[in-house]
């Protein structure tokens, strides 16, 4: 979740990383933010892996390229709910500055949307270049 010296820069409450103990209050929220970012993220990878077997396994053979697409826009997907959960996970803790003072880290999921956007434009133009050479063959 952290990286091997976690505990020397992410506090909260002056605790270190790993030994805090967290309210009610911030329990819900980190509750709520799993729910909503991760449990999404998966949610679609999931979705994706079913439809691509689906493809797979009721389409013939001409298929399997589309099939294959919506398996590799699913793991892109799984990685992309990766890195959000690893952003997600620092959102609470404070950074010790080179000054000696404790910030707060707080990051806008912005390049975590612009990449899942990249991401999808690119699986819809391949599916719809697919799916146009569909007819040739």
């Amino acid at each position: 979740m952290f990286g091997s010296d976690a505990e020397d820069h992410y506090h909260l409450r002056l605790h270190r990383a790993r030994s805090v103990v967290l309210t009610d209050d911030e329990l819900v929220e980190v509750r709520a933010l799993q729910r909503t970012f991760e449990g999404a993220y998966i949610r679609t990878a999931l979705s994706q892996f079913s439809f691509a077997l689906v493809v797979l396994k009721i389409f013939t053979s001409e298929f399997y390229s589309i099939g294959a697409l919506f398996a590799i826009y699913g793991a892109g997907v799984l990685l992309t709910s990766l890195l959000r959960r690893q952003q997600g996970n620092r959102q609470f803790f404070s950074e010790i500055g080179e000054d000696g003072l404790h910030r707060k880290r707080f990051r806008t999921s912005g390049n975590v949307v612009v990449l899942l956007t990249a991401l999808s434009v690119a699986a819809y133009a391949s599916l719809l270049v697919l799916t146009l050479r569909l007819g040739d063959k």
